[in-house]
């Protein structure tokens, strides 16, 4: 995958089909317009997901905006998902001042060289979010290029958005986040070196330091599963503070994964919570909060079986 990011001078020779959006949290309906993509590939098109560099709020409103998936962890979905080019626009008052208009015609035509264009129902682009899917089958009309509308997928009878699957995050509600997202929620990082005190009591663990902008749910345990060099091994998360032994520090990704001896220190690892399994609390004691810890790890790996059974043993495939 072509990843074209800090710059607004791009210039792709090939036919292109297009999709637009900020594609924050790559949900199911987002797979339906990535699957309708793809398939275009048939007719000798290049792939093209165009999206934002920056939260359009983080600029209309000055939010200091929390994201389900973050720039970089994006790349590592859409280069999965097979897509030829992304292209991260830079996103601030002046390109959010382009007309709908002038977007259609200077770079989904001229720049990007699009035959066909697949958004969702509700697309909105351009200056205030004039442009529309009408819009863009009006001017397909006039300039020969096909536009697919794609409608809404549902969960319980609501329309899957990236709000929706926000919410379910905060609430620390990961099973339901999952059912409407195509991979599990996912955090990326770099392993970094942590109080070790893991190691002390004989479960050592690895330790992310997320983005800022990255949302986490509450803190507390998570049963999960790792990625490391293409394979997915089985495992606990901690999201907190360790306020036990004495942690400052919030937002840390702490996890144990079971029956790992690894050295994994500065290689990036992709961690994916998949169940709520319990809250973040203080032990009066290191001895409690060991026993604690051994009680977490025999349950979740009860879990994991459980759960692969009833998969039907399919296990979960690297992202």
């Amino acid at each position: 995958m072509i990843n074209i990011t800090d710059t607004i001078d791009f210039y792709i020779k090939e036919n292109t089909v297009v999709t637009i959006g900020k594609f924050d949290g790559i949900h199911k309906g987002h797979e339906r317009i990535l699957q309708e993509l793809c398939a275009k590939k048939k007719e000798g098109l290049k792939t093209v997901v165009f999206t934002f560099d920056t939260p359009p709020n983080s600029i209309f409103f000055k939010e200091d905006a929390k994201v389900l998936t973050t720039n970089a962890e994006k790349r590592e979905l859409f280069e999965a998902f097979g897509i030829d080019y992304l292209i991260e626009f830079p996103f601030h008052e002046k390109t959010a001042a382009i007309s709908a208009e002038s977007f259609i015609e200077n770079i989904l035509l001229d720049r990007l060289h699009m035959k066909t264009i697949v958004v969702g129902v509700d697309c909105r682009f351009g200056h205030k979010g004039n442009g529309n899917g009408s819009m863009l089958q009006k001017f397909g009309m006039m300039n020969d290029y096909e536009t697919v509308i794609i409608e809404k997928a549902l969960f319980k009878g609501q329309e899957i958005s990236s709000t929706l699957i926000r919410d379910e995050v905060k609430f620390g509600s990961i099973a339901a986040a999952n059912e409407m997202l195509i991979y599990p929620y996912t955090i990326f990082g770099e392993v970094v070196h942590g109080r070790k005190f893991g190691r002390t009591i004989g479960m050592p663990t690895v330790n992310l330091v997320p983005e800022k902008v990255k949302l986490l749910p509450p803190n507390g345990v998570y049963l999960s599963t790792v990625c490391y060099n293409n394979h997915v091994y089985e495992s606990i998360t901690n999201i907190g503070c360790k306020p036990t032994v004495g942690g400052d520090i919030q937002n840390g990704v702490e996890t144990y994964i079971y029956d790992f001896d690894q050295n994994v220190y500065g290689d990036f690892i992709a961690v994916s919570l998949l169940e709520f399994q319990r809250s973040e609390m203080k032990f009066p004691s290191v001895e409690e909060l060991k026993f604690q810890m051994q009680e977490d790890i025999k349950n979740g790996k009860k879990w994991h079986e459980a759960h692969k059974k009833k998969q039907g043993d399919e296990g979960q495939g690297c992202i």
